[in-house]
Parts: C-alpha cells; sequence; structure tokens
C-alpha cells in the first residue's frame, strides 16, 4: 500500500487531458468542471485516515500538560467546528464525478467517507445539517435545516449498507487508492466492519424499533464480508517523502509541556502490559539511574487532576514520562488505523456478551489483544522484542487480564473495554473517550463538578450564517439557549 502525492495526481490528470480537441482549450484551466475520482479519493482518504492529533488523549486520561492549562484535560472545552463539512464538499464532488462515469466502487467509497464525516460530527455535537447539507453549489439551498442524530444515524446506516452492495462481487481495480491499493474486497470488509462500529456505537438504542440493532448487527457479522486479520486494517501506511511522513514527525507539539498521565501508565504497570514501552518514554531519572527499558518502574506520570503547575515540578524534578521520541523523530512510525482489526475484534467480544450474535467473548476478545501486539510486533521498530506472540499468551494469564465467559457481564465488559482503550494511543481520535461516554468504562478521575462533557458547541459561523436553524435545533435538544458541552444527546439518552 503506497501513498500517491499531489504532484503524482496531478501529472496523471496533465496527461489524460493532453490530447483533448483544440475547440476546448478556451476552457478555464483553473475551473475544471470535470474530472477523475481517483484525482479526489487520494486526498480525502489521505485526510481521513491521518491521525487525529493529541486532543483525545488528554481527555481520554492519556496526556497531562505541564506549561498550561489544556482544556481537554480539564474538561473545560467549550466549541468546535464544522470543517468536516469542507472534506464532505470533496466528498460530494467525488460522488458526482463517480456517477458521470458510472463507477458503482467510486459510488461506493464516497458513501463510505460521508457516512464516517457525519459520523464524527453528529457525535461531536448532536443533531447536525444532513439532509439539506452540502447542496448550496446545485440547489441554491445555503441555509440547512438541522436534522435529528436519530435522523442522521439512520441516514449513515443507510449509506454503508448501500455502499456495501455496490462493492459486493465488484473486482475493478480502485486507481487512487492510498489505503487497500485498490482492492475493493479490502474496503468491502472495512464498510461492513464500520457498520458494526455505528450499531455499538448505539448500543443505548436497542429498544429502539426503528434502527432494529441487535438484529441488523447479528446479519452483518452472520452474512456479510468482515476484518479477518491485520491484513485488513484500514490504515495509513506512511512513507518518507513529502507530504507522506507521519503526521505527528516533528510536531511542535510534543514540546517541552507534553508529558504522560499517570491514569494511562499505572493503568498499564498494574497490568504488566508491554505497551507501555512502545507508548512512552523512560522518565529522566530512570534513564540516568541506567533502569532498562523494559522496567516498569521507569515509568511514571503526571496526576492529571492535579494543578498543571504542580506537575510541572514534577515534571522538572525528572519523575514524569514524555510520549516516547520516535513518534515524532520517525517519519514512518506506526500506520493510523481508522479501524484496526483490534477494535472489530473487542466490538465482537461485547456484541457477545450482550447477547447479539452467539459466539465466544474470550475468543474476541483475546484476538483483540494478540491483534493489537501483532500490529506493534510489525510497526514499532526497535520494540518488536516486547510485543512477540509469547508475550500476548504471558499477558493473557495476567490476574487483571484473564477474561473468562462465566464472570459478571458488567466485569467482562470492563476487561473489553478497558483493552480497546489500550489500543487508542495516537489511533482513531475520539473513540476511547466516546466509548467511555456510553459504558463507563475505563473509568476516568474527575474532579467534583467536572464531569466528562458529553459535546461541543456549536461553531459561531453557525450563529452568524445560520442563526434560525441551529436556535431550533439547540431548543429541540436541550430547550432554548442551552447550547452547553454537558447537555445529553440523543445517543447517549
Amino acid at each position: 500500500m503506497k501513498k500517491i502525492g499531489i504532484l503524482f495526481s496531478l501529472t496523471v490528470l496533465m496527461a489524460l487531458t493532453g490530447c483533448q480537441d483544440l475547440t476546448e482549450l478556451n476552457d478555464n484551466p483553473n475551473n475544471v468542471s470535470e474530472t477523475h475520482p481517483q484525482l479526489l479519493l487520494t486526498n480525502i482518504a489521505n485526510n481521513a485516515f491521518e491521525v487525529d492529533g493529541t486532543g483525545a488523549m488528554y481527555a481520554s486520561r492519556i496526556l497531562v500538560q505541564t506549561d498550561g492549562e489544556n482544556s481537554g484535560q480539564y474538561y473545560n472545552w467549550d466549541r468546535a467546528s464544522f470543517d468536516d463539512y469542507n472534506m464532505l464538499g470533496e466528498v460530494t464532488k467525488m460522488m458526482q464525478e463517480a456517477e458521470r462515469i458510472e463507477s458503482d466502487e467510486y459510488i461506493a467509497l464516497s458513501k463510505f467517507f460521508k457516512a464516517f464525516y457525519f459520523y464524527n460530527l453528529t457525535l461531536t455535537f448532536g443533531d447536525i445539517p444532513y439532509s439539506e447539507a452540502l447542496k448550496g453549489e446545485i440547489e441554491e439551498q445555503y441555509l440547512p435545516k438541522y436534522d435529528t442524530q436519530k435522523e442522521v444515524f439512520v441516514g449513515i446506516l443507510k449509506e454503508l449498507s448501500e455502499a456495501n452492495d455496490l462493492l459486493e462481487g465488484n473486482t475493478n481495480i480502485i486507481a487512487g487508492d492510498i489505503i487497500f491499493g485498490g482492492n475493493t474486497t479490502k474496503w468491502q470488509k472495512l464498510v461492513n466492519s464500520f457498520r458494526l462500529k455505528v450499531l455499538m456505537t448505539l448500543s443505548k438504542k436497542v429498544g429502539d424499533a426503528d434502527l432494529n440493532i441487535i438484529s441488523s448487527f447479528a446479519n452483518i457479522y452472520n452474512n456479510e464480508p468482515i476484518m479477518e486479520s491485520n491484513e485488513d486494517n484500514g490504515q495509513l501506511v506512511f512513507l518518507d517523502e513529502e507530504g507522506s511522513r507521519y503526521t505527528e514527525f516533528n510536531s511542535s507539539g510534543y514540546g517541552s509541556g507534553m508529558y504522560m498521565s499517570s491514569t494511562f501508565i499505572e493503568m498499564l504497570q498494574d497490568r504488566q502490559d508491554p505497551r507501555l514501552f512502545i507508548y512512552c518514554g523512560q522518565t529522566k531519572n530512570a534513564k540516568e539511574a541506567g533502569l532498562a527499558i523494559d522496567d516498569f518502574m521507569a515509568y511514571e506520570g503526571g496526576d492529571p487532576l492535579a494543578p498543571y503547575a504542580e506537575v510541572n515540578d514534577k515534571a522538572a524534578a525528572g519523575d514524569v514520562s514524555k510520549v516516547n521520541l520516535r513518534y515524532t523523530t520517525d517519519p514512518t512510525t506506526e500506520p493510523h488505523n481508522l479501524m484496526g482489526y483490534w477494535e472489530l475484534e473487542f466490538i465482537l467480544a461485547e456484541a457477545s456478551v450482550r447477547g447479539w450474535i452467539a459466539t465466544d467473548a474470550m475468543e474476541h476478545y483475546e484476538n483483540g489483544i494478540k491483534s493489537s501486539f501483532d500490529f506493534y510486533n510489525t510497526y514499532a521498530k526497535d520494540f518488536e522484542i516486547y510485543v512477540e506472540p509469547t508475550d500476548a499468551d504471558t499477558y493473557l494469564l495476567g490476574a487483571e487480564v484473564a477474561f473468562d465467559n462465566s464472570l459478571a457481564t458488567e466485569v467482562k465488559l470492563e476487561l473489553i473495554l478497558t483493552q480497546k482503550y489500550f489500543t487508542s494511543f495516537l489511533q482513531t481520535g475520539w473513540r476511547a473517550y466516546f466509548d467511555h461516554l456510553r459504558t463507563g468504562y475505563p473509568a476516568f478521575a474527575q474532579l467534583p463538578g467536572a464531569t466528562p462533557p458529553t459535546r461541543w458547541i456549536y461553531p459561531n459561523t453557525e450563529y452568524n450564517n445560520n442563526s434560525a436553524n441551529v436556535a431550533a435545533a439547540i431548543e429541540r435538544q436541550f430547550g432554548a439557549g442551552n447550547d452547553k458541552i454537558r447537555e445529553i444527546t440523543w445517543w447517549l439518552e
């Protein structure tokens, strides 16, 4: 799987248009009305699959900040943006071009990316513009209404179902595909695995007859192709080339003020989890004392609830770990997964525990852990020796890791969601935080009165440009004037 640069894409475009009729040369080259969807796919995939930054890791008690108060760490954020609508504009254009050339595979991918971006948007805000969104250019609909979150989720699931149908039996090579090298079968597996993810997101809505969540989940699991191993991971592989390097490579965000949270480090230490060595750096004092990389006592985090100045003093004293340097010094460190096989296995384990599918929850749980170890064994250069298959086998026997189907339901769910949480380090964005909101697992320490926010406030641009529709959406969901970060949206009710 190789990432195709923008320069290469432009070269292809020039080659394709180089022999056009001379009568067409008067067309404005800066306003091309038609293009092949492959030229849009490359940028869309690159954006969707890139690392989502560190914001989610502060909120999920993985990182702490020492040179100022981080809004994510202290749960005092406010607004988010509608920037994803910009990418949805590109997805819409790819859909139009795919329909123009009657390409089922590009239509299918357009539907997948549409579902992906709207999924992120609705989890962020609640009700959002959906059915009337992105119609300004064609229908001059510039002030879209807000659809209910339930309507958005129904639409997302419909898009994914249609994408699966279009990919069924489709063997065409998808040009411009930097994820699966044009393999439609792997895309179909990702689409269906993502469908299961969306349905699990709605676990609080199993009683809603319109959604039919349990039977829909079982039908997909039993009858549709889904990921079967790490070979099917929906991941972006990085190259040491301009525009193709690891998203956090040389990032200034990992400067003097970013350290690891004690919540995350202690949970890994309690389980003797060797992924600790892959994610984190040793403390300054441990390194100077000559402690080995695989010495669990060589790592320590900062208290995410303490004032940042207090944690700064501890860090200055050499007693707090930073993020492993490989994430900022290696331009081709591990791929970033929009969705990995381990995530699917943890979803299936949870579904089994909940009685949605008749399978062995323990088998899915252990597959999830083993595939996570295997991923880092493959990609974490110079750290492979800590996550060999035998290390995974030993780890699974640990007192706080071992799974038994006879355990109480809540105990099993906590085991599954905790292990799923451990795989979220610079992977899959806000997934771990949303899982916490949905299930309560893993438990996050919090200050009195500072519960984890459940959403973000709508952007100011909506108040300025679409005020009537955003006001109606707020009143419908929370009551007039209650656009606040701790209001409960439909999926969490």
